[in-house]
């Protein structure tokens, strides 16, 4: 049973006091790598003290890469998770270095058998190296590999059932692989296996040239929120978060949107 988590919001340093005056926060995500648990902000020890849940989200495991997870990271990470006492920890399905260099970026894993294999065995180190549950999320992309021989809603079934990892499922990122590359989010939700969704992540973007920028800068759109409607058409998400990196709007734009996600999960047929 993965653990209910409701609605929240991503924690970041520039909209903490607004946070703790938002209505109906049940949780936040954290970027793990900027998280040192000895020593936390007031404003998120505030919201611990209040009882919400803190999950941390991280960045640079690349469990996509070649190489085998650092076990450095793995136990600085195992060590944020125990100290924020939180139910999950997630990353992503991504790559973000390859011959000793570093991308700075959250980069597609090809979705071929080989590059599956690769990312199984890293994302079983890294359970392994885990007290709770890990969850991974699909991201984003401007176009995809040549000659991938797996879709997206199979790339990650087999992943699923090979390690048993859950799912964040970012919905933004459905879109803007729709508008990228020419994937249904309805045909990806439909393949997806949703059984293991741990969480759902809601964001902005913005389209330029034909090309959907996921910015994390801009109002969640409706195009997004008809995808968030798809897939709790198909499933109740234990958990959904809205995702601002940055242009931070006052505090009621961010309750504006966080009430639009809720109309979404309250009006859903969770199929």
């Amino acid at each position: 049973m993965r653990p209910r988590l409701g609605t929240g919001i991503g924690w970041r340093p520039e909209i903490a006091d607004g946070i703790g005056e938002l209505p109906g926060i049940d949780w936040v995500e954290v970027v793990a790598e900027n998280v040192c648990p000895d020593h936390l902000p007031d404003a998120l020890e505030r919201l611990r003290a209040r009882g919400t849940t803190v999950v941390p989200h991280g960045v640079s495991l690349g469990l996509g890469d070649a190489s085998r997870p650092s076990p450095a990271r793995l136990a600085r990470l195992a060590w944020v998770a125990e100290a924020l006492g939180t139910p999950v920890v997630t990353e992503h399905i991504a790559f973000v270095r390859a011959g000793g260099l570093e991308a700075g970026h959250l980069l597609p894993v090809p979705r071929t058998w080989d590059a599956l294999d690769v990312l199984c065995e890293n994302v079983r180190i890294a359970q392994d190296a885990l007290p709770v549950p890990l969850a991974l999320e699909n991201i984003a992309a401007v176009v995809g590999w040549p000659d991938e021989e797996l879709t997206e809603g199979q790339f990650l079934t087999e992943l699923v059932e090979r390690t048993g990892v859950g799912l964040l499922i970012d919905v933004a990122n459905l879109h803007t692989n729709h508008v990228n590359r020419g994937e249904d989010p309805a045909t990806a939700l439909d393949t997806l296996p949703l059984d293991a969704l741990a969480y759902v992540h809601v964001a902005g973007g913005v389209e330029r040239d034909g090309v959907w920028h996921d910015s994390h800068a801009h109002p969640v759109p409706p195009q997004v929120l008809g995808v968030l409607e798809l897939l709790c058409n198909r499933t109740e998400p234990p958990g959904v978060l809205l995702e601002r990196d940055e242009a931070f709007p006052p505090v009621a734009a961010l309750a504006a949107e966080l009430d639009d996600i809720r109309a979404v999960l309250t009006g859903a047929r969770h199929g």
